[in-house]
């Protein structure tokens, strides 16, 4: 299991998160939702070591990571699909996947296996990654994760500006991932399409949890009042 207890974090001065607690099992889908500067990314910067935090307020399998690197982090199994993709733009996209490959774990998402899986992508890895379109860079992006070979991957706004067909393109790939028994936290602004691809959510405000549950029961007027702070 990851998680946070009474999570606070901050950049500098400014207090961004207030005693978040959140978990995820291994193998389950959680969504979290909420508006602009809810607080959603910097509580992912937080779990993967980006925004440094005391060490008990984050912890895997019972054990305290915070506060460590995000390379320690990701040989852990905890790997970030960041908003906005950040790709390395003077590397190919098969150069950014190896990158990834050599500083995660062993295991069975390989290089070969992300093109087998995405065949668009092999016809493509031997373009500068930010050459793509955006539908095809965020592939990338959440296939550098993968051949990282992540127990737990964070997904960073995944749909964001992306066209219908590549969003549909991106959640197949999750879809394929959940199978595996890799635990995703997916954070998303549409509402309904977060709800419906996970088990449980989250709804964040101003750099706290409001509300929770299960997704398959939740009230989506209760949920839209929660995200809009009425």
């Amino acid at each position: 299991m990851l998680g946070t207890e009474r999570l606070s974090a901050y950049y500098g001065m400014f207090q961004a998160l207030f005693d978040v607690s959140f978990k995820v099992e291994r193998g389950e889908v959680v969504a979290l939702i909420g508006a602009n500067g809810a607080g959603k990314s910097t509580l992912l910067r937080s779990i993967v070591g980006s925004i440094r935090v005391q060490a008990g307020a984050v912890r895997l399998d019972g054990q305290a990571i915070g506060g460590r690197s995000e390379i320690s982090q990701l040989r852990d199994g905890i790997a970030l699909v960041p908003e906005g993709r950040r790709l390395f733009p003077s590397l190919t996209v098969e150069e950014n996947l190896l990158i990834a490959a050599r500083n995660g774990r062993r295991g069975p998402w390989t290089i070969g296996r992300l093109y087998d899986q995405l065949p668009t992508l092999a016809g493509l890895k031997s373009r500068p990654a930010t050459a793509l379109s955006g539908g095809q860079q965020q592939l990338v992006a959440v296939g550098r994760a993968l051949v990282a070979n992540p127990a737990y991957l964070l997904c960073d706004e995944v749909s964001l500006g992306l066209s219908p067909v590549a969003v549909d393109a991106v959640y197949s790939l999750l879809s394929a991932v959940k199978l595996e028994g890799i635990a995703v936290v997916l954070v998303e602004q549409n509402v309904r399409r977060a709800l419906a691809s996970s088990a449980r959510y989250y709804c964040m405000q101003k750099g706290r949890v409001v509300l929770e549950g299960r997704s398959d029961t939740a009230d989506y007027t209760k949920v839209s009042a929660a995200y809009f702070g009425i």
